[in-house]
């Protein structure tokens, strides 16, 4: 046991940081889970970007979601003064007793040097420069080891309180996602307008924020068409960005027969709410595969040139597809930075038909 453990008697309120992007913000959520189940009496906040509250909010383990902007393009130097110092005014109103840091993000650094917590976690980054490395020593009081690059994020979440003396069951490590009554009622209309309110669908996201992470439109239309033709009905979605929806058109205008596209019409929630009735997903390296394991669908999920080992879908059934390149993952964007990945353009067809049609037998109710 750790002669250093945190004396949670002395604890009443916890700050935990993650400025990261939306999938990221997911996937700590069990840090919350764990730390409520194991001490009931605390109150716990998230600080994260103002864009991915939506990944936190609702949760049952959290008191406030509290969200700073990424940054202050249009906003005067005046304006994005008043914010910091309203948004830290807030912060120090909770009296935090304990900081968990889960990046190398600077803000993390001197917002735990001004809240005075008694506890604060952070990792011991290896990569540091010794300058930093001393300065992340001296703010933090306990620094959680960086053993392996593949270790599953999720766990490494978890490793920072697992340093200070709390070890989570496994049952307790589930993503925790609420979608809501508003994203709930939403898709009960929408699902009932395209007559799915009692039928049976796949929820396919064939879309990244990262283009380069994404199979060819060409195949994710071959996989349509095939899966339309053994007679199940396909749901389509992507983000409203103009890239994404157009990789959806190019889909959309090789497939034998129309599907029902949602693309650019749903929040992050809404497309938790429709991935969670569906009777799997299917997509890429991306957060609505995060969002589909949080609502506990069966997955099938292609990786290319990132880490299936490190961000693969977390305690839910699921088939992860990859190719046999031995330069996988190299977390490039593309091959050669060319933005075409062929450890996934060169992924065929049915292998992903033959996955996806396995995990639905297998996981029928």
């Amino acid at each position: 046991m750790l002669n250093d453990a945190a004396d949670f008697s002395q604890v009443k309120t916890v700050l935990v940081i993650k400025l990261r992007h939306f999938g990221d913000t997911l996937l700590t959520s069990p840090v919350f889970s764990v730390l409520k189940a194991h001490h009931p009496h605390l109150e716990i906040d998230a600080l994260v970007y103002e864009e991915t509250r939506a990944m936190l909010t609702l949760h049952s383990a959290i008191s406030h979601v509290f969200g700073v902007q990424r940054n202050h393009l249009h906003t005067s130097f005046i304006q994005q003064l008043k914010a910091e110092y309203e948004g830290f005014t807030q912060l120090k109103s909770r009296k935090y007793d304990m900081v968990i840091h889960l990046t190398e993000h600077n803000r993390g650094l001197w917002l735990t040097q001004l809240l005075k917590p008694r506890y604060s976690v952070s990792y011991d980054f290896p990569h540091f420069p010794k300058l930093r490395k001393k300065l992340w020593k001296k703010t933090f009081s306990h620094l959680a080891k960086i053993a392996n690059p593949q270790r599953h994020i999720v766990e490494k979440h978890l490793d920072t309180l697992r340093r200070i003396g709390v070890y989570p069951d496994i049952s307790e490590r589930a993503l925790s996602l609420v979608a809501g009554d508003e994203a709930e009622q939403r898709m009960d209309t929408l699902l009932a307008q395209h007559g799915l309110d009692k039928r049976p669908y796949i929820h396919i996201h064939p879309t990244s924020r990262w283009l380069f992470k994404c199979w060819s439109s060409e195949k994710f239309a071959g996989l349509i068409n095939q899966l339309h033709q053994a007679g199940y009905t396909l749901v389509l979605s992507a983000a409203p960005d103009a890239k994404e929806k157009a990789f959806v058109q190019a889909i959309q205008q090789q497939l034998d027969k129309p599907v029902i596209d949602l693309s650019g019409q749903l929040s992050l929630k809404e497309i938790a709410a429709l991935t969670h009735r569906a009777l799997c997903f299917i997509g890429m390296d991306s957060v609505p595969m995060h969002i589909a394991a949080a609502m506990k669908t069966p997955i099938v999920v292609l990786f290319g040139p990132s880490g299936d080992l490190e961000w693969g879908p977390w305690q839910t059934p699921n088939k992860i597809i990859t190719s046999t390149h031995t330069c996988r993952p190299c977390g490039q964007d593309g091959c050669g930075g060319s933005k075409i990945s062929e450890c996934l353009t060169e992924i065929p067809v049915h292998t992903v038909v033959a996955a996806t049609l396995s995990l639905i037998e297998q996981n029928k109710p």
